[in-house]
């Protein structure tokens, strides 16, 4: 099978458009002497990803997870959430994604557990519960995977300006799809977007200095 497509040049639109809510500032030094500096001082942090605080993305996100149960983004107040698009039959985009995201946690210490990744199929015709959950485990048990019909799949990729597609091979059949992670901060808001050739160092960082302190 083919290597899925992360963004061709037609599908770059969802970057552009990522972009121009705003570019966040690159670098910044190691997660814990920085980050406490930047919040000592007051300053802005400098984010590793593209800030897109005050994006309207997500408010009408109702899809079903593997156990059958209506889930919105609101369900995971409390937690920072990483939120991915892709499918299990992904050859390799999706595989390093969500071992990045195993490292991040890793990197996150005890602080990872405040993180909760949810992945979004965007192949809901082989992607089954049983499928996913297996999927998931893999990984991390305490990974969420949620699906949704044909029409709500559609609905929720365009909220988030999310491009799939089915792409013909022979027989059978791979998907194009945009390849961003999406973190939402413990209040339930859209904070950053993150790109698939980002290293899990660069969203331990990001996602650090969203974490909730005393």
């Amino acid at each position: 099978m083919p290597p899925s497509k992360v963004l061709n040049p037609p599908r770059r639109t969802a970057l552009a458009r990522l972009s121009g809510v705003a570019l966040a500032a690159l670098g910044g030094a190691a997660l814990s002497a920085c980050d406490q500096l930047g919040q000592a001082t007051g300053q802005q942090p400098s984010f590793r990803g593209i800030d897109i605080t005050g994006a309207p993305y997500g408010r009408d996100f109702r899809l079903t997870d593997v156990d059958g149960q209506e889930r919105t983004l609101a369900d995971y107040r409390g937690k920072l959430v990483l939120l991915y698009f892709g499918f299990v039959q992904c050859p390799d985009v999706c595989p390093t994604a969500l071992t990045r995201a195993v490292e991040t946690k890793r990197l996150l210490g005890p602080d990872g557990d405040q993180l909760q990744v949810i992945f979004v199929t965007v192949d809901p015709e082989r992607d089954t519960p049983e499928i996913l959950r297996e999927y998931m485990a893999a990984f991390d048990p305490s990974f969420v995977a949620l699906r949704g019909d044909a029409e709500r799949l559609k609905q929720t990729a365009a909220e988030f300006k999310v491009y799939y597609k089915q792409v013909p091979t022979g027989s059978s059949y791979t998907m194009d799809h945009t390849a961003l992670s999406y973190i939402f901060d413990v209040q339930g808001r859209l904070r950053l977007a993150l790109r698939h050739e980002q290293t899990a160092q660069d969203y331990a960082h990001d996602i650090a200095l969203l974490l909730p302190h005393d």
